[in-house]
């Protein structure tokens, strides 16, 4: 079921499966500024990832004594989440261990999801909190992709992402088969505010860029300076990512606290690099915030 929610400025609508953003409406103007999810192309709008990002190491895991299969991203986005508060500016679900996630990750949790509109921002609150178990790891990253060219007037080359500060970018590789091999680093550029969006930047899948200095990210159209800017203050690693297809149609910019799995990595759950750790009764949460400027 879809609810919305809406200031003078923007309408905010999400979907209780996956507790997903699938719309944000410019209401001065019209405009629709996530992505569609068309399903020819890619069909998601904003995914949560839980309880891990990217793949896991051959696409299992051994938890508790017990192996599970585990597809890309985790299950948070693909099952149904319960809507806990509804106000003026706030929507806020929560997804439970039950017998829908129980079978795909053996571990009691309760996940919140909080979305709040303030003016042209949306900011989207993940917090993990640890009822039972001796200890909760788990990896998560949000995944919303923005729709462009922003108006009929543009083009896909009309766009470039720009970093707040001066950024030579480090990335590390997931190629070809979205797995970590733990070696190979590479320089997406150097000393740079801005990577320009054209038909081969993600000629090989997306960019996972580590420890930037920037405290925020945006997708720009270059002659106007209208954006979409995500705030990535305190995340380790923040990815960029589109289809091949050209001329695009969306970019995704995405936080995450956690890495894929490795190449030939361990299958044990527990030594899977987290994001965090929770003991008994502890509470872990993480926010983005996007502001449409355009």
């Amino acid at each position: 079921m879809q609810y919305t929610i809406e200031n003078d400025s923007i309408r905010l609508t999400v979907d209780s499966e996956g507790a997903e953003a699938v719309s944000v409406i410019n209401k001065h103007s019209g405009a629709e500024m996530l992505w569609c999810g068309d399903p020819a192309v890619w069909g998601r709008h904003a995914p949560i990832l839980f309880p891990y990002t990217g793949k896991l190491t051959q696409g299992k895991m051994i938890a508790k004594g017990l192996e599970y299969a585990g597809g890309q991203h985790g299950f948070a986005r693909d099952v149904q989440h319960t809507l806990t508060r509804q106000t003026a500016d706030t929507l806020e679900f929560e997804l439970h261990a039950d017998n829908q996630t129980l079978p795909l990750w053996p571990y009691a949790f309760v996940l919140r999801s909080t979305f709040v509109i303030e003016g042209v921002t949306v900011h989207h609150t993940l917090t993990v909190e640890n009822p039972v178990e001796p200890q909760l790891r788990f990896g998560i990253g949000y995944h919303p992709a923005f729709a462009i060219p922003f108006d009929d007037k543009h083009t896909a080359d009309d766009y470039e992402f720009r970093f707040e500060e001066l950024e030579s970018p480090l990335c590390v590789s997931a190629r070809p088969d979205g797995l970590l091999n733990g070696t190979d680093y590479y320089y997406l550029a150097r000393n740079t505010r801005r990577i320009p969006l054209t038909k081969d930047l993600f000629a090989n899948d997306s960019h996972c860029m580590v420890n930037l200095r920037s405290k925020s990210l945006a997708i720009v159209e270059k002659d106007t300076g209208r954006r979409v800017s995500c705030d990535i203050a305190g995340y380790p690693y923040v990815l960029i990512w589109s289809k091949t297809d050209w001329p695009a149609r969306f970019v995704c910019i995405e936080p995450w606290h956690s890495l894929p799995g490795e190449e030939n990595g361990p299958l044990e759950w527990e030594q899977r690099p987290c994001a965090a750790s929770l003991k008994k009764g502890e509470t872990w949460s993480t926010t983005l915030s996007t502001t449409f400027d355009r």
